[in-house]
């Protein structure tokens, strides 16, 4: 072979690998086209009502589209919302799965769990669950092992904390109202509650709540019969949802009280401490990005809460004629004048 066949089959090779390197890019352009066309569909599930998440629904898109998902562009979502009534989750999910969505947002832990038995194979993000080792969601913080991951509230933590406040707040304190859900959740909160109330030697009065148009207010009327001196709610959507009767009837009665979330004060409550449950529905947003994506929801960590809120409204105080010390206020996030 002379000089110039051997140079023009080194120059062929070469042009032959180009043009095969060049075909593999355009139909590796052509796959991520297709799958950047993709649009994905999502389930949201929520035991409580529309107007309850709305605000926490906005934190969650804001963080998703600094993601790079838009809604309607290359992701759609399904709203389900329960309306106080638990027994419909299960065929809420159904109608979820049926649609084939990609992965399901379940807003709280009983609700994920009742999703969980109707379907053990689609990706769940929890945005706040109480206790998701204890609640049977996952195997273990650290590895999930199914096919729920997410986030964790703190709830049964949290509820003592909201006991030592009010014990710095009112010094005087020896019989706090509990107001719990008849037949309802928050067994592991007064777990909690019980031995920490007994080492502040506080008396713990449990009152169970109902939520008809008078049971209610004779959950406040048999708080005043008990003599408690403050109540507090447990960590839940029923006395979420009736946030603003229940902070009508503690001012009428003149009772202290301190709530888990920061809509209550919103209403005009006394005080709050708990979560920053938009930084969890922002963070549930990472979750949802990186199952989407491709990972399993097995193989990514349950987190929890970092972003606590502690709000006093000097309003409220004053309209029962209670004292906040100075102490107390100088640790709260945030003091309505």
């Amino acid at each position: 072979m002379n000089v110039v066949s051997s140079q023009w089959s080194v120059v062929s090779k070469r042009i032959f690998s180009f043009a095969l390197c060049a075909m593999l890019f355009v139909l590796c352009g052509s796959v991520d086209a297709q799958q950047t066309g993709k649009i994905f569909r999502i389930g949201f599930l929520d035991p409580s009502t529309a107007s309850s998440s709305a605000a926490r629904l906005e934190s969650f898109w804001q963080e998703m589209r600094k993601l790079g998902w838009i809604e309607g562009k290359n992701i759609a979502i399904e709203y389900r919302f329960a309306d106080q009534k638990a027994q419909r989750i299960p065929e809420l999910t159904a109608d979820l799965v049926r649609l084939k969505v990609d992965l399901i947002i379940v807003t709280d832990g009983l609700s994920a769990l009742a999703a969980k038995g109707v379907t053990p194979t689609t990706p769940m993000v929890i945005t706040s669950a109480a206790d998701p080792v204890r609640q049977g969601l996952v195997t273990s913080l650290a590895r999930p092992g199914g096919n729920i991951t997410g986030l964790s509230s703190l709830s049964s933590d949290l509820i003592t904390k909201r006991l030592e406040i009010l014990k710095d707040t009112i010094p005087r304190l020896s019989r706090v109202g509990l107001l719990r859900t008849r037949g309802g959740t928050g067994g592991a909160q007064i777990t909690e509650i019980r031995p920490a109330a007994l080492a502040l030697k506080i008396k713990l009065e449990e009152i169970e709540s109902q939520f008809d148009a008078k049971g209610l207010e004779s959950t406040f009327q048999i708080a005043k019969q008990k003599q408690v001196d403050a109540i507090m709610p447990t960590t839940n959507r029923r006395f979420f949802a009736e946030r603003k009767r229940i902070v009508e009837f503690a001012g009428k009665y003149r009772l202290p009280a301190i709530y888990f979330q920061t809509e209550f004060v919103d209403e005009g409550g006394l005080m709050s401490y708990g979560v920053n449950y938009d930084d969890l529905f922002r963070r549930a947003a990472v979750y949802v990005d990186k199952i989407l994506k491709g990972a399993k929801p097995a193989d990514l960590p349950v987190q929890q809460a970092t972003k606590f809120e502690f709000i006093i409204n000097l309003k409220a105080a004053k309209q029962i004629g209670l004292t906040i010390p100075g102490r107390v206020l100088e640790r709260a996030n945030q003091v309505i004048k």
